[in-house]
């Protein structure tokens, strides 16, 4: 049984990490990177998608069925090193790998070169692994902490700190970090057909590790570096049955972390200092409690960083969460209302669309924080727009239904459409043959939605994508973001953007607009106030003791079980204030 899980657990490792560029496209990076037409992510995302593995599933699991005598060898390799009896045995020394040892001339004696290459990567696995709860007895996951030093330079220029490397039933991830202390959020992706599981499973350490470069750059104004960790899921019928997933999987992920960063006699610490992680919520993690689980799992765990273990934590846990108190928004209005004071203008006679809704974080709090007068908002159930103007009130009515009722109870398609002028319209995603106001023919609600920014009727003042896929406008699609799709002779549709989502403008395409006079702030700079708020949250989480941290950090509920923030201690609110406003001070500073 240790033989299969452990062939199974290098099988993945050898499928995530055998593909390579190469060092001819290194010659060619280090040619470009001092260009100012071409970034870094943009160099790190051609790279992405030219790397391929070089075996398929079939080629790696022929060859361990093939000569299970070198696998046993490699398996007994693997326990020398990290078997916790054979530790003890050594009277604690932690025996050396030895580069020369008998299954390196096995391997080098195998006729098939393929064949060398996969067993030469098991060899690479046994030498790299720091820490695994592999012969922990009670285990959700296998998980493995690595050096990151296997890593080809071609590929990942940049080292992080720390990668590990989990896999389980149900499961599959990376955690990766940029510096010894760090944070950032745990994602959870969906694959809904045979296609996007196969892309998403081959891209999951690429997508970790630039998730987590990314944030470690975001991070700039914190102590904290970045990190991120991705959990693939198997392939799944639908939403419903990847959601009922979800949270075991999370659970098992979690776990599997805490076994590597908690003291346990099973483990071989070949890394020979305590580390402690700092996770946040991502992508299909930030609901149902999955941060608050985390927090206790890891108290009961005996976890001394327990309270810090995880931010975006209800505030009944001493969380401070970031759309009840608008802390990613703060910084995204700071940077709108800095472009309109430079330039004179009023807020109420600035014209604004934006991407996300009222069922969203970012949607809902730009919705109830600004003054701009909205003509558009494009979100999950479909298109609502207004050339006069979207009604404030009702506006406001939806935003506040999201903290009232949850976030699945509202959405732009329940405005009341008899508040709408004769030229507004809302489309839904289940709309078809549609024709709006000035006679447009709209076949389908949902392409409708999915391109509405790229329509050449729609103008605005500002631009303020607060959701949506990321890479939605790139160098494909940036002339449609012009009134002539002749760039040099069209005019810019949206005077400034100001990117409250992720990655929503390629680079390429921002200079584009750039060069035409659009005034842009990226992602990185307009959406830090989460960041902010979640590194504070941290620093109250690890100075306070228990009793100190129950006394000044943690929200009563009320008899429905909602959170009663009037009765708040009044440090968590007094603290609040003072974050919310360090992300006003930061926004302005970096503006």
């Amino acid at each position: 049984v240790h033989e299969a899980a452990y062939a199974y657990a290098v099988f993945r490792f050898i499928y995530q990490f055998s593909g390579t560029v190469g060092p001819a496209f290194a010659r060619i990076a280090n040619v470009l990177q001092d260009s100012a037409e071409v970034s870094s992510q943009e160099l790190y995302e051609v790279r992405s998608r030219l790397k391929r593995p070089p075996f398929s599933e079939e080629t790696i699991g022929d060859a361990v069925a093939k000569h299970p005598d070198i696998v046993r060898k490699l398996y007994k390799e693997f326990q020398e090193l990290h078997h916790p009896t054979i530790y003890k045995a050594n009277d604690n020394q932690l025996t050396p790998f030895n580069p020369a040892a008998p299954v390196a001339a096995d391997i080098e004696r195998l006729d098939d070169p393929d064949r060398v290459r996969i067993f030469g990567m098991f060899r690479e696995f046994n030498q790299y692994v720091e820490k695994t709860n592999f012969w922990k007895e009670n285990k959700l996951s296998l998980a493995f902490r690595l050096n990151p030093s296997f890593l080809p330079d071609s590929d990942y220029p940049e080292k992080p700190h720390a990668v590990i490397f989990a896999v389980g039933n149900g499961l599959y991830g990376f955690h990766t970090r940029f510096s010894e202390v760090a944070r950032g959020g745990i994602r959870v992706v969906w694959s809904n057909s045979q296609q996007a599981y196969l892309q998403n499973r081959q891209r999951a350490f690429d997508e970790c590790y630039n998730l987590s470069r990314t944030q470690h750059n975001k991070n700039k104004d914190i102590p904290e570096g970045g990190a991120k960790g991705v959990i693939l899921l198997p392939q799944t019928s639908g939403i419903a049955e990847a959601a009922a997933l979800t949270p075991v999987a999370f659970k098992k992920y979690v776990d599997g972390l805490l076994d590597l960063l908690l003291h346990d006699d099973r483990i071989v610490d070949r890394l020979g200092h305590p580390e402690a992680l700092f996770l946040g919520p991502d992508e299909h993690t930030g609901t149902g409690g999955l941060m608050d689980w985390a927090a206790n799992h890891a108290r009961h765990r005996g976890a001394w960083f327990w309270k810090g273990f995880t931010t975006g934590k209800a505030p009944n846990m001493g969380g401070i969460p970031h759309d009840i108190f608008g802390m990613t928004t703060t910084s995204v209005e700071g940077f709108i209302n800095g472009i309109l004071h430079k330039l004179g203008r009023k807020e109420d006679e600035v014209t604004k669309f934006m991407t996300g809704g009222p069922d969203g974080d970012l949607g809902s709090n730009g919705i109830l924080m600004s003054k701009t007068k909205t003509v558009g908002i494009v979100d999950g159930s479909g298109v609502l727009y207004d050339p006069n103007g979207l009604d404030r009130p009702e506006l406001e009515r939806l935003a506040h239904k999201r903290f009232e009722d949850g976030p699945d109870q509202t959405c732009a398609m329940l405005f009341d459409a008899s508040k709408l002028s004769p030229g507004g319209f809302k489309v839904s995603i289940h709309d078809k043959d549609v024709t709006l106001p000035d006679g447009t023919y709209v076949p389908s609600g949902r392409t409708l939605r999915d391109e509405f920014h790229l329509t050449s009727t729609l103008r605005a003042d500002l631009f303020n994508p607060c959701g949506g896929r990321p890479e939605s406008i790139n160098a494909l699609n940036v002339h449609r973001m012009f009134d002539n799709e002749d760039i040099e002779k069209g005019h810019p549709r949206f005077q400034y953007v100001v990117e409250g989502a992720n990655v929503f403008i390629t680079d390429d395409a921002r200079r584009v607009l750039e060069k035409r006079g659009v005034i842009l702030f990226k992602d990185a700079s307009a959406n830090k106030g989460g960041v902010t708020s979640s590194s504070f949250e941290v620093l109250a989480a690890l100075t306070m003791t228990d009793e100190e941290f129950d006394q000044h950090m943690r929200c009563p509920l009320k008899e429905n079980g909602a959170i009663d923030l009037d009765r708040a201690p009044q440090f968590y609110k007094t603290y609040v204030e003072q974050v919310k406003h360090k992300i006003e001070e930061n926004a302005s500073l970096e503006f």
